[in-house]
């Protein structure tokens, strides 16, 4: 009782409440804020893991401007339901480039932090035309105007600037060549030996088969590195982080 009736007086005297409440939040805090003082990185380091390509990172753009995050997340959490579903839970390193973050709070679409290489280049052009002729449920609305809109890397370098100026690693190298690796992705035909060099792995094609690129051809490009860069087959956690 004793306890109890010294807990009485905390709880009917509002800024002794207040005053213990707010030094409780206060320890709380500091235990959790602190250690990341003195710690380099807080991300563990992934093999594969890069930046965006030019084109991917335009298409990164499109997708942001569309509002597509209100619908799709990007963030596969560590239980059996989505392991099962959507494939090996997200790493922190999968999204160190990002500004912002995809993680999304909202599925009314699936998940698409892996949909990289799940459907081919023709189901992502038919999906973005008309949702329903591939999924018949999906109240997912046409995005068939990014087949007209054309796209030519004008201001290709200083996004890549921009995004440089916040963290993301891009060399002078890549900043010299991103409007010609922004050209080159989505055209068969160019010499993809320096813009694969730069960015391994970038899928390299034309992704909605039309002549001229297109913001569909960049919306596609990134979709389709969406969850790849990670060989899952060698990975192996760090326990000590």
């Amino acid at each position: 009782m004793g306890i109890l009736d010294q807990h009485k007086k905390i709880e009917t005297n509002v800024t002794l409440l207040l005053v213990l409440s707010f030094l409780v939040v206060s320890i709380g805090g500091m235990v959790q804020i602190v250690p990341l003082f003195y710690l380099e990185n807080t991300i563990e380091e992934v093999e594969g893991v890069r930046p965006y390509s030019p084109l991917e990172l335009t298409g990164r753009e499109i997708y942001i401007r569309e509002g597509c995050y209100v619908c799709h997340s990007q963030m596969i959490r560590p239980m059996r339901d989505e392991v099962e579903r959507y494939g090996h839970y997200s790493l922190a390193a999968e999204s160190m480039y990002d500004h912002p973050f995809q993680w999304g709070s909202k599925r009314t679409g699936p998940d698409l932090a892996r949909v990289g290489g799940r459907y081919s280049d023709d189901w992502h052009v038919q999906h973005m035309i008309a949702p329903k002729s591939v999924v018949p449920e999906s109240i997912m609305p046409s995005y068939a105007h990014l087949m007209n809109r054309e796209i030519d890397g004008q201001y290709i370098m200083d996004l890549l600037r921009a995004q440089r100026r916040v963290g993301v690693p891009y060399t002078d190298v890549m900043m010299e060549n991103a409007r010609a690796d922004f050209l080159a992705q989505a055209n068969p035909d160019a010499d993809h030996s320096g813009l694969l060099e730069r960015y391994p792995g970038a899928v390299t094609r034309n992704f909605d088969g039309q002549p001229q690129l297109t913001e569909m051809d960049a919306i596609i490009a990134y979709m389709q590195m969406l969850g790849t860069l990670v060989d899952f087959s060698t990975f192996v956690p760090d326990a000590s982080r």
